[in-house]
């Protein structure tokens, strides 16, 4: 019956691993290079870039960064600038790092200095990586973003339209692109979303013309008319699906499979996990998993979902703890499940955005909250 665990994945032959791991988080390389080729040809004409924010949402930039850049991908988009001081070592010489969050105050020189290129949120940052181009005497490179209805990053309106009054605030900016965020792109029938790519193809024109960037992954299957010249997928590089309720065309890129702890009988009316919020009806197998919330198996997974042993679903029962989590192995014939045994948490029978499902959540939250304990293996690489 152990076997039976891995014989729907044959990418991993040794099962289960020798090592001291609660669980074994497989990271599939290959098709992370599958599916930005698949979204860089859906979004042809376009340059793909990819967003590798977040340490590539929890999976690794510094192993992912360099396989998107092997298979041509040159725009890499983090959030902060320490992501991308970490990341721009891993990358080929030509590959440009855009940090989403901005230009802080005092962070000017290690970004000229270091080959960064922020995106530009407000007039007070295009005015400070204006001046520290004056200080070098040459023109430094930047994004602007504006603010097409998300109220989030941008320059709205107003500060638009004052930059476009005064253009002389970007002298010394070699301006790579202009970009905005769609608020609505997993909902393809939202009419925010053509009122955002309205927006955007207005208030881009008010400043010099540059290549325009809008379309996450969601927004590069809205089709072409989001598509412009640089489009930026994330969740869908790392096998979530780009339209939430449509067939999902992305491959899976992780496998995370939990160690068997214990195995125990219980009887009728015998409690499970803290405060007592699942009781047995009747006689059942419970097995302890080494998984919980911090490893980013998120609370809300009580008494919710479900484990693969084989193709035998094994229930979540009580409350998931910080490092353990109960399943009702009751369907398991006896003896067939023992301690060290591997069950699958994400993978054939259910997808991480199956799983997020049940947590009431999003797959990015699943992805990203990933946890630092678990063995990691890439593959495919």
């Amino acid at each position: 019956m152990a076997a039976l665990a891995m014989a729907t994945d044959e990418r991993v032959t040794a099962w289960p691993p020798a090592d001291n791991a609660g669980a074994w988080l497989t990271i599939d390389l290959g098709a992370i290079r599958a599916n930005y080729l698949a979204l860089a040809r859906k979004a042809s004409g376009a340059r793909c870039g990819a967003v590798v924010k977040a340490d590539a949402y929890g999976l690794g930039a510094t192993r992912v960064a360099p396989v998107l850049a092997a298979a041509g991908c040159r725009h890499f988009f983090v959030a902060h600038l320490a992501e991308g001081l970490e990341l721009k070592p891993h990358l080929p010489a030509g590959a440009d790092v855009f940090v989403l969050n901005g230009l802080m105050p005092g962070a000017e020189a290690e970004c000229a200095d270091r080959g960064i290129v922020p995106v530009l949120n407000d007039l007070k940052q295009v005015e400070l990586w204006s001046a520290h181009a004056a200080r070098l005497g040459r023109r430094l490179p930047g994004m602007i973003q504006i603010d097409t209805g998300m109220s989030r990053l941008g320059l709205p309106l107003k500060e638009i339209e004052t930059l476009a009054a005064d253009l002389k605030r970007m002298d010394g900016i070699d301006l790579r692109a202009v970009v905005s965020h769609l608020a609505c792109s997993d909902e393809p029938e939202n009419p925010a979303n053509a009122r955002q790519l309205a927006a955007f193809e207005a208030r881009r024109r008010l400043l010099p013309a540059a290549p325009g960037c809008f379309a996450n992954s969601g927004g590069i299957h809205l089709g072409p008319a989001y598509h412009f010249d640089i489009v930026r997928p994330g969740a869908a590089l790392y096998g979530l699906a780009p339209v939430p309720d449509q067939p999902n065309p992305m491959k899976p890129v992780v496998r995370l499979d939990g160690r068997i702890i214990q195995v125990r009988e219980i009887g009728a009316g015998d409690a499970v996990g803290y405060s007592y919020s699942f009781r047995a009806s009747g006689p059942m197998r419970i097995a302890t998993v080494a998984v919980g919330y911090a490893d980013g198996w998120l609370r809300s997974h009580s008494n919710t979902g479900a484990a693969y042993f084989g193709d035998v679903a094994l229930p979540f029962v009580g409350r998931i703890s910080m490092d353990s989590a109960t399943l009702d192995a009751s369907a398991v014939p006896d003896g067939a499940l023992s301690d060290g045994m591997p069950v699958e948490l994400i993978g054939p029978h259910q997808s991480v955005d199956a799983v997020a499902a049940a947590a009431h959540t999003i797959g990015y939250e699943i992805l990203t909250g990933l946890g630092a304990r678990y063995s990691r293996r890439y593959i495919g690489g």
